[in-house]
């Protein structure tokens, strides 16, 4: 006979679990009485519950495996929802544990109750309120399957006290088989075919590659698709690293910040290749502009993705490694010296470039984070300027390198994320590229980075502002500047020492490599306050409702 925190824990090691993100609670008391006693999981003590649930997010997206979060009931577990609904939008394997009241107490407005299956049912792939612990095992074992599987997502386990508590014999189930839930794998004969003959006819192809070439870990096949047609590839924000950025066919990233080139192929594209992507509002501009001239091939694992925001010609439902897989076996290369000649001429014409006289400019930073570092960090972001300032200047040649929060768009994800991935890869440079105001959202957890030793660096882009919304402010609202001025904030650097942090100020360009190289070199946690230009815009942009060709830039 076995505890049901016992048998949670079985499970999870059972499931090859290594490492939760959590915080302690009266609800999970029993859990973490165990978790003391077991030596095989490493458990991680966050400051607070939504860094849990963004480490155990960027755990994911850097190994692969399904990261853990655990939290209490009431206020713990809603501190999850946020990080739940990052990893949702981006498609992201996470199950996140919470505690809940007595079973006899549910819906008694309890002491720290809160229905968060009810909360989180919109933003999850699956939920459970477990009702008896003889269930326990199974379930957990179910929402591994679930999370990973199919099309990758969050799985949410609530467990009241007393199913922690309570005893029974434990026998922990080796397959799970369920009768109502079969992704398809295999892509369909006759729609691989037919996506060949529409490839060998292509005068002006492109492939449009997202995060779910990173999920299925199809980034060799992608390459050896291209190396084989010679089709320029665009990549998502959620797609960077799946093709090397180094590569001569890369074309960078498109979108509302993409290279002009990469918007322009699309634009004049006759067959648009969508690999594990899902055509969200941020890459299409105006959805009746967006790739008008093109025959549309989508290869999706999820069913519902398909025609849903474009309409789509060729649909391939099915795993993109399986799938390119088959392609690769029977593709023939089109034709295209000419339109590879064009492109060649937008990347020569239309290059990322930023004003260089002296000043301290955050891509400038990026650039030599890139370099000090030979483009092998792994790169988390907040989300803002410097969000997009890192997918433009960092070169990404490998998946799993870049971590950041796409669909949901979340403030303070950075940080906790490159605690998850510090742990996940403990030989490996991680740097957190944040924003002054994203950073706050979560600074609390430097006190992680102490406790656990990791060394963490945090390259703040410090210009006083909330600087994307700002940057609209200054284009769209006549300079309007309503509560983005955040210029009353910590002294950082004083911050991370208080912490038991180094911290480094830098005000002048002069001094980026320098000070880059000292927090290489520094074994512990490094915390980087960059004073950039305050009204440093991101470019290009493409405003809203606009067509991806109706890019604006403010180059000087």
């Amino acid at each position: 006979m076995k505890q049901g925190a016992e048998i949670l824990i079985d499970t999870l090691l059972k499931e090859g679990v290594e490492t939760i993100f959590g915080y302690q609670g009266g609800a999970v008391l029993p859990i973490f009485d165990v978790l003391y006693r077991t030596k095989e999981l490493r458990v991680v003590l966050v400051r607070h519950e939504q860094a849990a649930a963004h480490a155990a997010d960027g755990y994911a997206r850097a190994t692969g495996k399904v990261g853990v979060c655990l939290a209490t009931s009431g206020p713990g577990s809603t501190n999850l929802v946020t990080g739940i609904a990052t990893a949702y939008m981006d498609s992201i394997p996470i199950i996140a544990l919470t505690g809940q009241v007595p079973s006899t107490m549910i819906g008694n407005d309890a002491f720290q109750e809160a229905d968060i299956v009810g909360i989180t049912r919109p933003i999850t792939k699956q939920n459970y309120l477990v009702k008896r612990v003889e269930d326990l095992g199974r379930l957990v074992k179910e929402a591994f399957y679930i999370a990973r599987s199919g099309r990758p997502g969050p799985v949410l386990i609530d467990i009241p006290k007393d199913v922690s508590t309570n005893k029974c014999k434990s026998k922990i189930l080796e397959a799970v088989s369920l009768r109502s839930y079969n992704p398809t794998y295999k892509g369909h004969s006759l729609q691989i075919k037919r996506a060949t003959e529409a490839i060998a006819r292509a005068k002006k192809p492109v492939i449009y590659a997202g995060g779910g070439v990173i999920s299925s870990n199809a980034s060799d096949k992608l390459k050896e698709l291209v190396e084989k047609t010679h089709i320029p590839v665009t990549n998502t924000l959620m797609g960077l690293g799946s093709f090397p950025a180094a590569h001569p066919l890369f074309i960078g990233m498109l979108g509302m910040h993409g290279t002009k080139y990469a918007n322009f192929a699309v634009s004049e594209a006759d067959l648009l290749i969508a690999i594990g992507a899902r055509f969200d509002d941020r890459i299409t501009g105006k959805m009746e502009e967006f790739a008008k001239s093109a025959t549309i091939i989508h290869i999706d694992i999820d069913p519902s993705e398909i025609s849903k925001n474009i309409k789509c010609h060729i649909p391939i439902v099915g795993d993109v490694g399986l799938i390119l897989e088959e392609l690769n076996k029977i593709i023939s290369p089109p034709e295209i010296s000419e339109w590879l000649s064009k492109i060649s001429e937008w990347k020569k014409d239309y290059p990322l470039t930023y004003k260089e006289d002296g000043e301290l400019r955050p891509q400038y930073v990026i650039e030599e984070i890139c370099k000090l570092t030979n483009g092998e960090a792994i790169i988390t972001t907040e989300v803002g300027q410097n969000q997009m300032w890192a997918a433009q200047y960092y070169k990404f040649n490998k998946p799993r390198r870049f971590l950041s929060s796409g669909g949901l768009g979340t403030m303070g994800y950075g940080f906790p994320a490159a605690i998850g991935a510090q742990v996940a890869n403990p030989g490996a440079i991680v740097f957190d590229i944040a924003g002054d105001g994203s950073i706050q959202m979560n600074i609390q957890e430097l006190a992680t980075c102490v406790q656990e030793k990791l060394p963490v660096k945090i390259a703040i882009l410090n210009n006083q502002y909330l600087g994307m919304v700002r940057q609209w402010q200054e284009l769209f609202y006549d300079k309007r500047y309503s509560h983005t001025d955040i210029s009353v904030a910590p002294d950082f650097v004083k911050l991370a020492e208080a912490y038991g942090i180094l911290g480094i100020r830098v005000d002048k360009k002069e001094d980026v490599e320098k000070a880059i190289k000292k927090a290489l070199a520094y074994k512990g946690p490094v915390l980087l306050d960059f004073r950039i230009c305050r009204l440093e815009n991101v470019f290009p942009m493409v405003p809203a409702g606009a067509a991806l060709t109706q890019m604006v830039d403010g180059i000087a």
